[in-house]
């Protein structure tokens, strides 16, 4: 039995859990209040504060942190990397409090679980599929300028996780399978998984794809540069525009897509219009997987909370159906999908990489 603590910081509050095995027992979500947030000048700053409050959570359950063989944290932003788990080191680390990706609250996740791990006799600390993976084609990099390449920013996470519980649903290995997983959240990424590597997939974060509740994803470009050089907007605010007030909050003023679906039921058509075009958008992403992956696909995946939303579902399923091969996993596990990556490495099932 092998008991592990999963560390998962958001920007207004740390999730925790403990593993016994595959078992959870114990799962906290930890609220940061923001009068203390505000405290804080930087992400960098808020470390010890976090791990104080993570630890003083786990004393309060009477979790015993001498028992864990593993720590590990959400993957911070680090250099682009391959699918898998990273052992922290060193490097791991300067890149981690570097942000050299950007700045995020996941960046606190591995260096606490290096913390946590240092403290405890032979526990080891690691990080799983962060938001960075990159196993992009390099035909799927080129646009058409080359100051401006395709990035890998997506929910690499539960991508992986979903994409391995179909693949042993269906009996057969990962990387001998083809699916396409569309992750419906805050942002939206659909991926094309090639034989366990996904091999071409939006930018989630800030900039391609379908929009979101929170996000813009693919824009006329010509417009966007007159937005940015009209003088009426600085550039936070253009940032804003595409990442964090975008897709739902621009059109409708909420980033609920139940609120939003809520209101169309209710009968109203533009809340309706957008929710449907929005859908469409994701439609027409999981067409275009399809045809990176050459029509060779053994399932399509809906993932994600958005997932759970009828509406959103109905709307993409009238575009995909005639493909018939639509599984759904409402929701998003990332405690549980972190555990069982360590886990996979405490048991000798999952090769443990070197981030250098």
């Amino acid at each position: 039995m092998f008991k592990v603590l999963v560390i998962n910081p958001g920007s207004t509050s740390t999730k925790i859990a403990v593993f016994e095995d595959v078992k959870s027992i114990f799962l906290k979500t930890i609220r940061h209040p923001s009068e203390k947030m505000d405290q804080f000048d930087t992400i960098a700053d808020q470390y010890e504060f976090r791990k104080e409050v993570i630890l003083d959570e786990l004393k309060d359950a009477e979790i015993d942190i001498s028992e864990l063989k593993a720590v590990v944290g959400r993957g911070g932003m680090v250099r682009p990397i391959e699918s898998g788990v990273y052992e922290v080191n060193d490097a791991l680390k300067r890149d981690l409090r570097k942000g050299v990706m950007g700045q995020h609250a996941s960046n606190l996740g591995g260096l606490i679980a290096d913390d946590v791990a240092k403290s405890i006799p032979g526990a080891r600390a690691f990080i799983a599929d962060p938001v960075v993976v990159d196993e992009l084609e390099d035909v799927a990099r080129i646009t058409g300028h080359p100051l401006m390449p395709r990035q890998s920013k997506f929910h690499a996470l539960n991508q992986k996780a979903v994409a391995r519980k179909f693949a042993e649903a269906i009996e057969k290995p990962y990387e001998e399978i083809n699916l396409i997983v569309a992750h419906l959240g805050g942002g939206i990424s659909v991926g094309a998984h090639r034989k366990g590597k996904i091999v071409d997939v939006n930018n989630a974060l800030d900039g391609f794809g379908p929009f979101s509740p929170e996000r813009a994803g693919t824009v006329p470009a010509g417009k966007l540069v007159d937005i940015c050089f009209s003088g009426d907007y600085s550039r936070e605010e253009v940032r804003a525009m595409i990442t964090g007030k975008g897709g739902l909050v621009a059109h409708l003023g909420t980033n609920q897509a139940h609120v939003a679906t809520q209101w169309a039921e209710e009968g109203n058509e533009k809340a309706r219009l957008i929710i449907h075009a929005m859908s469409y958008q994701v439609a027409r992403a999981i067409g275009s997987a399809l045809v990176v992956l050459k029509g060779e696909v053994d399932g399509i995946i809906l993932t994600g909370g958005m997932a759970h939303n009828k509406m959103v579902v109905k709307y993409i399923r009238e575009y995909i159906d005639f493909l018939g091969k639509i599984t759904i996993y409402p929701g998003e596990d990332e405690m549980e999908a972190l555990a069982m990556n360590a886990l996979g490495v405490l048991k000798g099932d999952l090769i443990c990489k070197d981030y250098e």
